[in-house]
């Protein structure tokens, strides 16, 4: 196969069989995400509108009650920016909620505490059952997949709805933004919140049952929290104009925040996944995506891009030393992992999934039973 590039952004053919090109050199990624821009991302008189009406109906439902609402907070700087835009510009009385799973950074952890100190933010910090959490890792790791990182989104969804439900919150504010996030390469991965499929690789790889871990279902994430709880989650990032090193300062400024040198790399084990195994296993470079979303945001040219993804995606005395971390935690031995690393990676669908078209249709049939 003949590597060919956008000519706009820096997504290419070398990973992913989904992408086509225009006429002009340009890729399906870009250009779907410059159809979608006006409709999802509002740095204007548009998105101050709606911000300040959400602002209104958040304050207005936290009549009463505890906290106006919710959200994770990682130590990141999506997450760490909203929590700081939402205490302190907007006045929020937020419950955070953090999950410390073992793999969290220094700087990541002196974030979310600085923060949350300063602004007067409720911190709940859980700690998941590190005998099931890190053995379903393991059982990732193992079936070969490419979305090792499944368990930490399904956990943390899942303590995330079980304080939603605890203390009546019926707003949740998601970190997730179309300013750097507006390209994400597709892949078979089943959603995070798929408990089948965590369940199918567990029963097949893992050597610990799945007892007290607290996992999350497609029905509690898609059915259950949008018809029953009624949760609402909101992406307040894409009211403002959302710009990645104007953030940055910001927070430093504002915060004391310090980064941690890359999308997610504020947790040891995502920054394995992005900078080493995707890459070696998948042939996927996640910088692509994040650059060509920040290019299309006009927050970075493609010849900057370009030039960057020449860097080395890591330092080797670095991931060498957090590799050994990680296998420590999971207790797997380096031997086994680096046998995994030589074979062939495995599709998800290998494995028993969810059919989320079935909760769709469920979706649309409570919305017609409660007259929506």
């Amino acid at each position: 196969m003949i590597k060919q590039v956008c000519t706009r952004c820096v997504m290419d053919n070398t990973s992913d069989k989904t992408i086509n090109f225009q006429n002009d050199g340009t890729c399906n990624y870009c250009n779907y995400s410059l159809m979608r821009k006006d409709d999802f991302y509002f740095p204007n008189e548009k998105g101050n509108n709606k911000l300040n009406e959400m602002i209104r109906l958040l304050k207005k439902d936290g009549v009463g009650k505890e906290y106006d609402c919710m959200m994770g907070i990682s130590g990141g700087l999506d997450s760490s920016y909203l929590a700081y835009l939402g205490a302190k510009e907007w006045g929020l009385r937020i419950l955070a909620v953090h999950i410390d799973d073992g793999f969290d950074t220094l700087i990541a952890k002196k974030n979310i505490t600085n923060i949350c100190n300063k602004y007067n933010i409720k911190l709940i910090d859980e700690s998941p059952n590190s005998e099931e959490y890190f053995d379903l890792i393991k059982s990732f790791i193992k079936s070969g997949v490419p979305g090792i990182a499944i368990p930490q989104d399904n956990v943390l969804q899942a303590y995330l709805n079980f304080y939603a439900k605890k203390y009546n919150i019926k707003y949740f504010l998601s970190g997730a933004n179309f300013s750097l996030e507006s390209i994400l390469e597709r892949g078979d991965e089943p959603p995070a919140a798929d408990g089948r499929h965590l369940k199918a690789i567990q029963k097949q790889f893992g050597e610990v049952k799945l007892k007290s871990l607290q996992t999350i279902s497609l029905f509690e994430r898609y059915i259950s929290q949008k018809f029953i709880s009624k949760i609402v989650t909101i992406k307040p990032l894409d009211f403002i104009e959302y710009n990645r090193e104007n953030a940055i300062n910001e927070l430093k400024e504002n915060a004391d925040f310090n980064y941690y040198g890359g999308k997610h790399y504020e947790s040891v084990y995502t920054k394995f996944v992005q900078a080493y195994y995707l890459p070696k296993k998948f042939n996927k470079d996640k910088r692509k995506s994040h650059y060509s979303s920040l290019i299309i945001t006009n927050q970075m040219t493609r010849e900057e891009a370009l030039i960057k993804l020449k860097e080395p995606l890591y330092d080797e005395a670095t991931m060498e030393s957090e590799i050994n971390f990680i296998l420590n935690k999971i207790k797997m031995d380096k031997k086994e992992f680096m046998e995994i690393m030589k074979k062939p990676g495995h599709f998800h669908t290998e494995y028993k999934t969810s059919k989320l078209n079935n909760f769709k249709k469920q979706a649309t049939k409570f919305r017609k039973i409660l007259g929506e």
